[in-house]
């Protein structure tokens, strides 16, 4: 640095003043110098050394001044008298407790705890958890067998006006017994399969507690991992949440019945606390339940068995239980109970617990279990009202079924106890008139079912499951799966085409006047002239139930009559997708579908009846669609629980679409195959539908108050194959014009006495006239719309058909095409074989039906997700 630029010494002493006046005597102007650039020792705030004697230290520079300001003046500070300012902190005026941050340091290390201070927090911080370990342990009580049973309440069900419809509880099916009371065999099962160092460990298992947590943290499962005397305590305690707080309760309990019990008192109390399926709870109960026999009585391979279902009875009962899970079939179950039987006698051998000769001897056969029976008050259709207000329940919430069987609900319903028992009175009338199981054997077997919903709303107002369960019938029929709907399903071929129109009018709608080939054994074609191959790449025939020239008709009239081929050939011109689509947003679950074939058209999937009924009163309600609901509240203990509201309402489809397909409906009460359902006498609305060999008959029809769903079926009580009900009741054939028609009347005859008659709504006008390959060129006329009432074919000479036809209906040979005497619904073939030998519909179509091609899907689907509402129902 230049000379010119130093700065003049300044004068030794004289305080902070003699500083200033040193400072303001400086020459050229210049701003002074910060603050100890001078070397003052008052400039410096102590930039010398420790003590009073140190040399004082002078900056050269501007620069070197400044950063010596910045940094608080010299290097190691002495005692700092008033007016310190800067750098480090004056030092407390008493000792502080916690020093921090550190006033004897500078920078960084001013920040950093010293050892002290963190071996201290660390020991406040383990002798704080230890003091709370100490006061939980303290705190909680070592829980018993008999506390479990005075936790037991019913679960009171209630009907849509408030009344009680029954409570049922578990606490009568239950019964404690002492270890001597239970056979070794039971012990050493559940501890092979579950816990093999049971004896040896302290009764918690830190590192399944460790994965509940990590599996909480990140939403998935928090059980899984614990010991027996972990579940013992879980089984015993009140509150089944599966917290955080819960699962530290459980460790702190464990703990405890670890030191209290002895291991053989933990193990009575697990087998007498468990939850066995079937409303058993202990090792007493399942035995009766499942084998009619005392607990000490069970064979080692029983043991097995029942050790089995604790891994979760609702998939390893082999009775199934599709009512909680339609993935817990009797065959899923049978082969997930016999693997897991198994295995547990091959650990138990492994472990010594069995010798040579026992394990041969108990895994030589499967144990096969009772039947279910029914519980006390379970009777009629109150079994499966129940059965569907629990499943309901549980599928909209987070509670299992061992926490709902072990009772305090109050579930409040939407069955209306006048409609259901009209419902139960319908089917047994007609039932009783129609069927004769002893003198035919073609009436046995037979089984129904049925649901009634209100449209724009989706509540179950009533429903008919079956005999009963005390009859030994424990599936709902209203909500099974399984049975195919047949015609029924053609109302969403013609819904499709008119909201998306078919590959030639580029997304206008179709009309119902449009008209196509009638005929039977007809070759169906995709959208680019192709035929329609099946898998051996042989053509494709459709085939109807006579084979009666019907030639080009419009699908008002194909409608009416059910006939199966122009519902087909539109279909593939819509594009099986957009069907699904449009059935799929009217209510029925994706689940049920079939493959989407040509046959897809005629109803080869299969849902329920309760979705069924929900569809169609998609149609009643306008093209406004709720998911059906049977339960309206939920309370536990008197607190309501969430998620039980009523489903959103969602527009479906226009309402235009709707009141189309309503009035073609319409004509089929009035003059086609659902004519037995002009004896209710009012405005109504629905369709017959009858599947291949006659093994199902619908009929789904409605007002604008109800829509119901009435299905029959026969079925083989050993491996459940639907049944031919040729020869039922006499019949040569049954179509769902027949019985299924005369229980609906009769029962909406009863619901609906009383109410008034609104008719539906005017349909407008819909879509361009797109008729099918190879119809004649259209000839407008002033009378164009009713074309069809005009047509007069004389009546169509009786079908000669090959043996494995299904025969024609009794009044065939009187009935004209048009009479709305014909019970012809139809038989919804799928035409599985060249040549029309087999009509092929719901049954055969899965073997040998088309291929689903990509020219005959069309259009794209929109599928609109079922909500969880909704989602239980098949």
């Amino acid at each position: 640095m230049s000379e010119h630029r130093r700065k003049p010494p300044q004068p030794q002493g004289g305080g902070r003043a003699a500083a200033r006046r040193g400072q303001s005597g400086s020459s050229s102007g210049r701003r002074a110098a910060p603050r100890g650039a001078t070397g003052s020792p008052s400039d410096s705030y102590g930039s010398g050394s420790r003590g009073s004697g140190g040399e004082e230290r002078t900056y050269g520079s501007r620069a070197e001044a400044r950063r010596a300001a910045q940094r608080g003046g010299g290097r190691r500070a002495g005692t700092a008298g008033p007016g310190r300012a800067g750098g480090r902190a004056a030092p407390p005026g008493k000792k502080r407790i916690i020093d921090y941050p550190r006033w004897d340091k500078d920078g960084w290390r001013r920040w950093t705890p010293s050892w002290k201070l963190v071996s201290g927090l660390c020991i406040a911080f383990f002798g704080s958890l230890v003091a709370v370990a100490g006061i939980g342990y303290a705190m909680v009580s070592v829980p018993s067998e008999e506390n479990a049973m005075a936790l037991s309440e019913n679960n009171v069900y209630y009907w849509a006006d408030g009344t009680q419809m029954v409570a049922t509880g578990s606490g009568q099916n239950r019964q404690n017994v002492t270890i001597d009371r239970i056979p070794e065999a039971m012990q050493w099962a559940v501890i092979s399969a579950e816990n093999k160092s049971f004896y040896e460990d302290s009764g918690i298992d830190p590192m399944g507690i460790a994965r509940a947590l990590g599996n909480m943290a990140t939403g998935g499962d928090t059980q899984g991992g614990s010991t027996i005397t972990q579940q013992f305590v879980k089984n015993t305690y009140l509150s089944q949440d599966q917290t955080i707080s819960r699962k530290f309760k459980e460790m702190f309990i464990s703990i405890k019945v670890g030191t209290k019990l002895t291991k053989k008192e933990i193990l009575q109390g697990y087998l007498n606390t468990s939850y066995y399926g079937r409303g058993a709870y202990g090792i007493q109960a399942a035995a009766q339940t499942y084998y009619g026999k005392d607990a000490v009585d069970l064979t080692p391979s029983e043991c097995a068995f029942l050790a089995a279902l604790l891994k979760g009875p609702t998939y390893f009962d082999p009775a199934g239980n599709t009512n909680l899970d339609s993935s817990a079939t009797a065959e899923k179950n049978r082969e997930r109970s016999e693997e897991r039987w198994s295995w547990i006698l091959e650990q138990m051998h492994a472990d010594k617990h069995l010798s040579d000769a026992e394990y041969q001897k108990a895994i030589k056969g499967y144990p096969e279990p009772q039947g279910r029976k029914a519980i006390k008050g379970m009777t009629g259709q109150v079994s499966y009202l129940v059965d569907t207000a629990k499943r309901y329940v549980l599928k909209n919430s987070d509670i299992t079924e061992a926490q709902f069987d072990q009772g305090g609900y109050q579930i409040h319903t939407t069955f209306e106890k006048d409609k259901v028992d009209a419902l139960a009175k319908a089917v047994k009338k007609v039932e009783k008139e129609k069927l004769d199981p002893e003198k035919r054997e073609k009436d046995q077997h037979v089984q129904f079912g049925a649901a009634s919903v209100k449209p724009n709303d989706g509540a179950i107002v009533a429903l008919y499951g079956g005999a009963g369960f005390e009859n030994g019938h424990f599936n709902n029929n209203a909500d099974t799966s399984g049975v195919p709907v047949g015609s029924t399903w053609k109302p969403f071929v013609l819904a499709a085409a008119m909201e998306h129109g078919t590959y030639k009018t580029n997304g206008e709608g179709v009309s119902p006047q449009s008209k196509y080939n009638g005929n039977d054994h007809l070759q169906i074609r995709n959208n680019d002239g192709s035929l329609v191959l099946k898998k051996d790449n042989t053509p494709f025939f459709q085939e109807n139930e006579t084979d009666y020239k019907w030639g080009y008709i419009t699908l008002h009239k194909a409608m009416e009559q059910s006939v199966n081929t122009p519902f087909v050939q539109l279909g593939m011109d819509v594009g099986m997708k957009n069907v699904a689509d449009v059935a799929e947003k009217s209510g029925i679950l994706k689940d049920s579908f079939a493959d989407l074939n040509a046959s897809f058209a005629l109803g080869t999937s299969t849902p329920s009846a309760i979705r069924m009924a929900d569809a169609y009163a998609t149609f009643a309600a306008s093209g406004k669609q709720a998911d059906p609901y049977s339960v309206t509240a939920v309370k536990h203990k008197g607190t309501e629980l969430p998620n039980f509201e009523k489903p959103r309402i969602k527009q479906a489809m226009s309402e235009n679409v709707a009141h189309n397909i309503t009035n073609v409906l319409e004509n089929v009460i009035e003059n086609g195959t659902g004519y037995r359902a002009q004896g209710l006498g009012r405005a109504a609305a629905g369709k017959t539908g009858t599947t291949d060999k006659n093994k199902s008959a619908w009929w789904v029809g409605y007002t604008q108050q109800l829509a119901t769903a009435v299905a029959m079926f026969r079925e083989d009580p050993k491996d459940h194959e639907l049944l031919s009900m040729n020869g039922t009741a006499g019949d040569e054939s049954i179509h769902g014009g027949d019985v299924p028609t005369q229980i609906w009347t009769e029962y909406m005859k009863v619901a609906l006495k009383g109410e008034d008659d609104p008719g539906f709504p005017k349909a407008e006008k819909i879509g361009a006239i797109a008729d099918g390959i190879g119809a004649p060129s259209p000839t407008p006329t002033a009378t164009e719309t009713e074309e069809e009432e005009k047509e007069t074919p004389t009546a169509p000479p009786s079908p000669t058909r090959t043996e494995v036809t299904p025969p024609p209906p009794t009044n065939t040979a009187t009935c004209g095409p048009f009479g709305f005497n014909c019970e012809d619904d139809g038989d919804e073939s799928g035409g599985t074989d060249v040549g029309g030998t087999d009509s092929g519909g719901t049954d055969g179509g899965a073997t040998s039906s088309p291929d689903p091609t990509t020219s005959s899907d069309t259009g794209n689907s929109r599928g609109n997700g079922n909500g969880s509402d909704g989602g239980l129902f098949g």
